[in-house]
Parts: structure tokens; sequence; C-alpha cells
């Protein structure tokens, strides 16, 4: 009974947490459009439009983060525990590894839940249209308290969860005296700040071991943002205990303007992925360069950077369109095991293009240093060299020899179909770079255009047993044969857009928990990135380089080898926001243009998702075509090397990234 009740009562928070982050999802992009046509027509600004827009951004990641722990899908390296247990034997890490992992994350999660609470008491309320900000802020606690009452619930994990609810008490013993002196003002706590005391001694002295476990949690497969606030957690302890600057820096980098474009432009590419746009687009592709040598490939080259440009996630769009892009290569005579090269090789090349969610943070977080305008345009011509040399490489490849003829009209036919997807980038670029939107109301623009594209005039959320149009039985009539349908026509189109509305909730409810992820990540990792700048570590390996390194050119080429490593170790969003700020001053002291060293930083990124053996790309290339690793790894050797050499000419010819600036 007791059961039943629980699962009843978790259904309807299910259907309450989408019902929230989709209602969000709309606010965030009918809002800044309504503002910016208000403020046109008007002349006028609306007085703090901007806050109360950031502080609902803020509010979704917050929602965003407990769908994704609910669905499962934060990012770790789990794959790497899958690997282990391959070798080892799957009962050995179910009953070993899984509950010390519970153990780490219950522990973690209760710390850092307890120092948002904590947080809550000190937190400055201004009000935004009469609305504390406090109000927003709640959703910080809250959502941490979702994360550990979910993993507190599991039957089968509840010594472990026990055991890290113990641990994590004992570690945020200081927040915990901070929460009960605010509820119960003179209540004697001298017994818990004894506590506290001990924890802070434990952490100072044993900081390196405590660190180094963290650092094998999160190769274990514990979620990379609880990695993270774990290993800030750790340093601010022991530096003298004030955590509470964790849950505050969370909220100072989600409430941040750039920020707000990005769950908008990944909802973008999800909805793209998931409706016919891909199809679409691979047949104008296909149409237009698969009748000669290396064609197909190019399609299928531009089709996947056109989707990651929008995600800011390779992994997603190998995986949405990995089957089908593979599938057109090999129906054109392709090489199967090629073929899926160049779809995980080409996985991460739209990070270097507009409107890109990575280039979007790093210009976000280094915002003092460079500009994300700027960014843009440095990294156009890179992109490019490395978009046309792993299409060469492709084509080199490609012995086969029977291809289809070039057929104009269904060219036509294809650039017709597709071109309200093909206006989407077009739109993006003249309305950003020609100054027009903000980067938040482009995305917002972005999304609300590809919403009624994908919805209500493709209808592609409708489910194949509830489509009530069929179009083909009307073909060939004249308009005075048509008319007499006209009625009957936009009553079955009616319903099937309405049913395509219902099918889209789903889809953008799906959505969430890529961008749940990726704002976590971006929260726990501005906490981490605080205590190093506050800790002057920019400034000592800043020294260091100057006085060992006297060459800029053996910089770059240090520099790009603790990239790679990083990139291969480290998801992007966790290296821009703790990786980048410490390379900035010693890029600075060298000369080196800001922008010439995010490009390079960009690039290194993307290639550490190729690097073996724990690039994220590989992991998610043999899910995706069901092959082992080491085949993935060894398809993908050659444009690997290719693209290693085209990231030492842009790092060492600067030229490439200035000449647009």
């Amino acid at each position: 009974m007791a059961s039943r009740f629980v699962q009843k009562f978790s259904g309807i928070w299910k259907k309450i947490e989408d019902w929230v982050a989709v209602a969000i999802v709309a606010f965030m992009a009918i809002f800044p459009l309504i503002v910016k046509i208000i403020e046109s027509s008007r002349g006028a600004s609306i007085i703090n439009n901007e806050n109360i827009m950031l502080n609902i951004v803020f509010m979704f990641s917050c929602v965003a983060g407990a769908i994704t722990w609910r669905e499962d899908k934060h990012i770790s390296l789990a794959s790497l525990s899958e690997v282990i247990a391959r070798k080892v034997g799957k009962p050995i890490i179910d009953t070993i590894v899984q509950k010390i992992r519970n153990v780490a994350v219950v522990a973690i999660l209760t710390s850092i839940f307890l120092s948002a609470f904590s947080e809550f008491f000190m937190f400055f309320s201004q009000t935004i249209w009469g609305i504390p900000t406090k109000v927003f802020y709640t959703l910080l606690p809250l959502s941490y308290f979702v994360m550990l009452f979910r993993s507190c619930s599991k039957k089968d994990k509840w010594i472990s969860s026990l055991i890290g609810l113990v641990i994590g008490l004992y570690i945020a013993s200081g927040p915990l005296s901070g929460i009960l002196y605010s509820l119960f003002n003179g209540a004697n706590l001298d017994w818990l700040y004894s506590i506290s005391n001990s924890w802070l001694w434990f952490s100072e002295k044993a900081f390196v071991f405590v660190l180094i476990l963290l650092i094998i949690l999160a190769i274990m497969g514990v979620p990379l943002f609880i990695s993270l606030a774990g290993i800030a957690y750790l340093c601010f302890s022991q530096g003298g205990g004030y955590v509470e600057v964790i849950p505050q820096e969370t909220y100072s980098v989600l409430t941040d303007s750039s920020i707000a474009a990005i769950p908008l432009f990944t909802i973008v590419g999800y909805l793209l992925s998931q409706g016919s746009a891909g199809r679409r687009l691979v047949d104008v592709f296909n149409a237009a360069f698969g009748w000669f040598k290396g064609g197909t490939i190019i399609a299928a080259v531009l089709v996947v950077t056109f989707f990651t440009m929008f995600t800011g996630a390779s992994g997603v769009t190998i995986l949405a369109l990995g089957a089908l892009l593979s599938m057109l290569m090999t129906g054109t005579g392709y090489d199967k095991d090629r073929a899926e090269s160049i779809i995980t090789a080409s996985g991460a090349l739209g990070l270097l293009f507009p409107p890109s969610v990575a280039i979007i943070m790093y210009g976000t977080v280094n915002y003092f240093s460079v500009d994300v305008f700027e960014i843009f345009k440095g990294a156009i011509i890179p992109g490019l060299i490395l978009a046309i040399a792993t299409i060469a490489w492709g084509i080199f490849k490609d012995k086969n020899n029977n291809r289809p003829k070039f057929n104009g009209k269904f060219l036509g036919k294809s650039l017709l179909a597709g071109l309200w997807e093909f206006l989407l980038p077009v739109s993006i670029m003249v309305l950003y770079f020609g100054g027009f939107l903000t980067i938040m109301q482009t995305s917002a623009f972005a999304l609300i255009y590809t919403y009624v594209l994908e919805t209500f005039i493709r209808k592609d959320f409708v489910a194949d047993d509830k489509r009530v149009l069929d179009m083909s039985k009307y073909q060939g009539m004249s308009f005075k044969k048509l008319k007499p349908y006209i009625g009957e026509i936009l009553k079955l189109n009616g319903k099937d857009c309405w049913e395509s509305f219902k099918g889209s909730f789903k889809i953008v409810a799906g959505s969430i928990p890529i961008t749940g992820g990726v704002l976590m990540i971006l929260g726990s990792a501005r906490g981490l990135s605080y205590f190093l700048i506050d800790a002057n570590v920019p400034f000592l390996i800043s020294e260091f380089c100057q006085t060992y390194i006297h060459s800029k050119y053996l910089f770059l080429l240090l520099l790009n080898i603790v990239l790679i490593i990083v990139g291969c170790l480290m998801d992007i969003y966790s290296a821009i926001m703790i990786v980048s700020p410490l390379i900035i001053p010693i890029a600075a002291s060298f000369g080196l243009s800001q922008v010439h060293i995010a490009v390079v930083f960009l690039m290194n990124m993307q290639l550490g998702f190729l690097t073996p053996p724990v690039g994220m790309d590989l992991f998610i290339s043999t899910y995706a075509f069901d092959k082992p690793l080491m085949k993935v790894v060894k398809g993908i050797l050659p444009f690997l090397a290719i693209q290693a050499i085209v990231l030492l000419l842009i790092t060492y010819i600067p030229w490439f990234t200035t000449v647009l600036l």
C-alpha cells in the first residue's frame, strides 16, 4: 500500500516538474521578444526586464537539474566504469563500485544542499517587480533536496545512503550550525561548532588524499557536477570553511545574461533533431553533392556540423542523426565503418560556428578579457579549415564509383522542401551579427521559429497512428477540383496541428535533461573557479611559466598538450569554467591575442572528444553504432591526426583567428 502511494506521488511529482520546466521554457522564449517589441515601438525600456528574465532562467536551471537527476542523464565518466565492468566482472562493479559511488553522491549532495540552505538565510534579498530575489534562489536548495531524496529512496541502496547521510552531515556541520542558529537564535551549538572545527582540521590535513579520492570517484562515474561541487567544497573547507560561496557563485553564473541563451539554443537543436529537419537537410545535401566523388561525405559533415552548432553537444548529434547519416552514406556505396568514423570525427566541428554554446560560455566566463562576438568571428576560418580537412580525407578514402546522376529537378524540390530550415541559421546570423537582437533575444527567436516550424508547419510530432491528413490523395488536382475539399483539408490539418502540439510537449520535456546537465556543471564549476582565482592560482601559474618558459612557441605547444589531456578527462563546460581563467593571464604575459587563445582552447576541447582512451564521443559512438570501443578508435585515428595538424597550423599562425577582427 505504501509503495503504491509512493509510486503515485512520484508520478504526480514527475508531471509537475515537466509542466513547470516546459512553462518556464515558453516564458524564456516569449518574454524577451515581447520586451523587444514594446521597447522598439515605444522607445522606452522596461525597468528590470533583464533581471526578471535572468532569474527565470535560474529557476529553469534548478528544475532542469532535478529532472536530469530523475532521468539519470547527468554527465559523468560512467563509460569508464562500464569498460572496467567488462574486464573485471559486472557483479563486482554492482556490489562495490556502485555502492561506494552512492555513498559519495549522497554525502556530497547533503553537503551542498545544507550549504545552499544556509546561504538562504544570508542571501541579500533585493526585489524585482516586487518579488524578493530570495524567492527565486529558494529553488536551488530545493533542487538539491529533491536529488538527495531520490538518491536515498532507492531500496537496494539504503545502507550506502545512510552512510552517505552521516558523512554528509559531518562534512556540512558548519552550514548546519548556521541554519540552526538562524532558526533557533540563542540555542547552544558549541557541540556542533566543535564537530565543524574537526572537519576543517581534517580537510586541511588530508586535503591531497581527499582530493585524489574525489577524482577517483569521478572516474568511477559520480556525476561531474557532484564531483566538482565536492572538490570546491573541500577547497573552501581547508581554506577556512566559508562553503556558502559555492551556492552563491552558482546563483551568480546562472543569472548571467549570456547563459540564458544556452538552454534555448540547446532545445532548438533537440527539436530539429527529433523532427524531420535532419531528413530534409540530408535530401538537399545528397541531391547537391551526392552525384560526385565525396559528395555524400560533404553532406554528412555539413549536417552534423549544423546540428552541433545549436545543441552544443556533439554526442547528442551523433546519437540523434548517426543512424540516418550512416544509412545515407552506405546507401550511396560508402563503406559502413568509414561512414561511422567520419560521422564521429565530425561530431564536434559545430562548436566553432555561431551560435555555438561553447563559444557563448567561454566569452561569458572570461568577459573581462574577450568578447563573445569577437570569438565568433575568430573561430569561423579555423572551423572552415577543420571541416574542409575532414571532408578532404573522407573524399580521398571514397573508392565508390557507383553514384547517382545529378538531378536538378530533385535538388530544386529538396531545396524548396528544406527552405524554412535553411532560413534559420541565416536569420540568426543577420539578427545577431547585424546587431538587431542580443544573444538572449536571438536564442528566443530561434526557439519560437523552430517550434512553430516543426510543430505547426511540418507537424512532425504527430504520432503515426493519429495522423489524419494525407495530402497525397489531393495531389495533381487543379484548383477547381480541389476547391470542394478545402474545408475538409483545413479541418484535418487543424486536427494534425493539435496532435502535433500535444506531442511537442514530450519533445520539449525530453530536451530538459540535456540542458540541465550542462547548467548544473556550470554552477558547480563556478564555485571551484572562484576558489582558484581567490587563491591566486592563475597568478602563481603565470609566474611559474614566465620563470621557466621564455618562448611563446614552447608555451603554445605545452598548452596544446595540456588542453588535449583536459579535453579527454573533463567535459568542455567544466574545462571552460575551471581551466580557461588559468590560461588567460599566462597568454597575456606572452602578448598573445585572447581571441586566438580562445579558438585554440576550443579546438583542443573538440579534439579531446576524439582522443583515446576516454574521449567522450568515442563512447557515444560505441553506443550509437553498436561497435567495440577499439574499432571506433581505429576508425577515427586518421581524422584525429588530420585535425591535430590543423590545430597546430591554427596555433602557430594567429592570422587565421585575427584576420576577421
